[in-house]
């Protein structure tokens, strides 16, 4: 699945190789604190929209540190500004806060036993995909960078976004841009010192621990909701013919859709995924109901198979429906465009990536992740990476880890210095190729 990056370094930053070793040494003294953030938060998760007490924290450690803290935006979202004492580039990191609507079952002694309201219904939450330990990393990258802004050239924007599993208390569906990313740029996050190139990174189960994976071009997919409501008219099981079945339709338009893949989709250009993972409908075996309920997802590593998808699967629906002689409303809603890493950027900042980890730790991934997130909006606006960092333990049996949003997901904390590591050395080797990246830049 992966094969390791063969990588030069550029001239430019040979030169530092002698005075970053400081950094390693930062991240070290640091680490505890990172670990102690990290576990605290995990204990206490919030669902997304509802981070209040976590941004409360992260709004104090900011300050204590000596950086400039602004609010409102998103609801709960919390923006840093630290100013480099020399000239340069205005730079983003990004840390997503939010948790997930489920009951831990890891067993670690910081294990959350929180319950919160999650549409309207009472749930337990946890952190499940690793939220807690990109605060806690992204708070350490602040501390060292803030007592070090003497070695920073230009501004550094730290993004404290909540929602990006979405709005706990939403209808995600139909405001779907009032969370997350979408809203902290709608809110104006970037509005005073917009930046011009943003890193993110995600911790991943299955990858070994304090190793870096990466890639150019996309690394996750597209994703976007879909409803399909399917009206026909209720009649005896034993007397179709006297109505019109929505069952028998949507069963056709399950297995329709997926023709938008295998006859529609140019798959030299990339892959796409339809998945309907809910449908209800009925009352009892001998009734033929009124009314089906489909909800699903749409996934696409390209944006040109994901807009063929969008703008066919409607009329494929309503045709199939005409031809059952019912009815079709067919919603979809956007989630998150395909996460691509800008190409110049990725090449460039190869060698950041080495100084964190060395050679034997990265690795050039060969295809995209199939999950999404909605850092994708932030590289709309700027050139951006993201960058996943293993989380499972090297002693571990890789193929058996609890996976992302599981109940038995763990994040290894000895994973954490090496994120905070690459957050600190994002600010300190992007100056050296930001005029080569911005001058490849091309909005989409």
């Amino acid at each position: 699945m992966y094969k390791k990056a063969a990588l030069l370094l550029p001239l430019a930053l040979v030169s530092q190789l002698s005075m970053a070793d400081w950094i390693k040494d930062a991240a070290q003294q640091n680490e505890n604190q990172v670990i102690q953030l990290r576990q605290h938060i995990h204990e206490h998760p919030e669902l997304g929209n509802m981070e209040f007490k976590t941004s409360a924290l992260v709004q104090k450690e900011l300050k204590s540190y000596g950086i400039q803290v602004k609010t409102g935006y998103a609801k709960t979202g919390v923006i840093g500004i630290l100013k480099g004492d020399k000239p340069g580039p205005v730079m983003a990191l990004r840390a997503d806060m939010d948790a997930l609507p489920m009951q831990e079952k890891s067993g670690v002694p910081f294990a959350s036993k929180q319950k919160a309201i999650y549409q309207g219904k009472e749930t337990y939450v946890m952190h499940a995909c690793g939220h807690d330990a990109h605060t806690a990393m992204l708070l350490g990258a602040a501390k060292i960078l803030a007592a070090n802004k003497d070695k920073i050239s230009g501004t550094v924007v730290f993004v404290f976004q909540p929602a990006e599993e979405g709005g706990a208390d939403i209808d995600n569906f139909t405001h779907g841009d009032q969370i997350g990313s979408r809203k902290m740029i709608a809110d104006g996050a970037f509005k005073d010192d917009k930046p011009e190139a943003i890193f993110g990174m995600h911790v991943m189960s299955g990858m070994k621990s304090g190793h870096l994976y990466y890639k150019d071009g996309a690394i996750l997919n597209s994703s976007d909701h879909l409803r399909i409501q399917v009206n026909g008219k209720q009649v005896h099981g034993s007397m179709p013919w006297l109505g019109r079945d929505p069952v028998y339709a949507s069963a056709q338009m399950i297995n329709n859709i997926q023709s938008l893949i295998s006859r529609r989709t140019d798959l030299t250009q990339g892959m796409g995924v339809i998945s309907i993972g809910n449908i209800q409908g009925g009352t009892a075996g001998n009734i033929i109901p009124d009314q089906v309920n489909m909800i699903g997802t749409i996934r696409s590593n390209n944006e040109q198979i994901r807009d063929n998808i969008l703008e066919s699967l409607p009329t494929l629906v309503e045709h199939n429906a005409q031809a059952n002689d019912v009815t079709a409303k067919v919603e979809i809603a956007p989630y998150a465009p395909v996460t691509v890493n800008n190409k110049a950027l990725t090449q460039l900042i190869q060698p950041t990536l080495t100084k964190a980890v060395g050679d034997s730790k990265l690795h050039l991934m060969d295809h995209n992740a199939s999950a999404s997130e909605d850092f994708a909006y932030y590289g709309k606006l700027m050139p951006s990476f993201f960058v996943f960092l293993g989380a499972t333990p090297e002693n571990q049996d890789l193929s058996q880890a609890a996976p992302n949003h599981n109940p038995y997901f763990i994040v290894d904390d000895k994973a954490l210095k090496t994120g905070t590591e690459l957050h600190v050395r994002f600010v300190l080797d992007y100056p050296e190729i930001a005029k080569q990246v911005q001058a490849a830049w091309k909005p989409s």
